[in-house]
């Protein structure tokens, strides 16, 4: 039984350990003081979105496409995102992320999340920066603290192509409520809505924020920008400086049942 107490305390430990990881990574650190419960233990919302082992399942050298798109572009015109899992269920924390700019660096060393995340999330708080003229800090802690405030996880069912998936959905909104935000205005009931779900490969199916429209106006946002699945992706063991080494175009899976994601 001496076991029991010794696993416990471990998981504890890897949970504040993962705590303080992604606040390195996208949010700062927020003190103890800051918590509502005053614990330790992160939230429902902060696990499923950062500590969970979204990889998990996925084989070496698959890839996993991703799209992003906002509402004031073409759409033949999205970003395509890939994530390369270099390691079996990315057990080593080494999958690769790249863009249409090439590879991404991320700060996510040792967060068993899909690097996709953080990703998006890197980005989005650029751009708000760069729209704002506001703090990085600043709005990595907002979104810090609206996860950390343990939103709701429902259960919804999405059409990700053209299918219906049940996924796990979660709503933030990091700035309503704070008086700073009034400097941005226009951004204050910015929301960001995050579907993961366990039939997709790498669970991620849908991240998005929307600007609402004047009056708080959702169903005709000012902007949105998407993140979606779109499809996996298998590539063979490349031979050093074949056709199939890192950054060449890789071969689909045939054939997969997984889901693409639809806006």
């Amino acid at each position: 039984m001496r076991g029991a107490p010794q696993r416990l305390r471990s998981e504890r430990l890897r949970a504040i350990a993962a705590r303080m990881m992604c606040a390195a990574c996208i949010v700062c650190v927020i003190p103890a003081g800051a918590r509502a419960a005053g614990t330790d233990d992160i939230t429902p919302a902060e696990r499923l979105i950062f500590t969970t082992d979204h990889l998990h399942g996925i084989e070496p050298q698959t890839e996993l496409d991703y799209t992003v798109l906002t509402s004031d572009q073409p759409a033949q015109s999205a970003n395509l995102v890939r994530v390369l899992v270099v390691s079996k269920d990315n057990a080593k924390g080494d999958a690769q992320v790249s863009d249409q700019s090439g590879g991404v660096p991320l700060p996510n060393a040792g967060l068993p999340c899909n690097p996709v995340i953080i990703y998006f999330l890197e980005r989005d708080i650029t751009e708000m920066q760069h729209l704002t003229g506001g703090q990085r800090r600043y709005f990595q802690q907002r979104l810090r603290l609206a996860l950390a405030a343990g939103p709701h996880i429902d259960m919804v069912t999405s059409q990700i192509g053209g299918k219906p998936v049940k996924a796990r959905q979660i709503v933030v909104q990091p700035y309503l409520g704070d008086p700073n935000a009034e400097r941005f205005a226009q951004y204050v009931g910015k929301r960001y809505t995050f579907l993961i779900a366990d039939s997709v490969p790498g669970q991620v199916a849908l991240i998005r924020t929307d600007i609402p429209g004047a009056n708080n106006d959702f169903v005709h946002p000012l902007r949105t920008e998407t993140l979606s699945f779109q499809a996996v992706l298998r590539k063979l063991s490349p031979p050093a400086n074949g056709p199939h080494a890192p950054g060449a175009p890789s071969a689909p899976v045939s054939p997969s049942n997984a889901p693409r994601a639809s806006r």
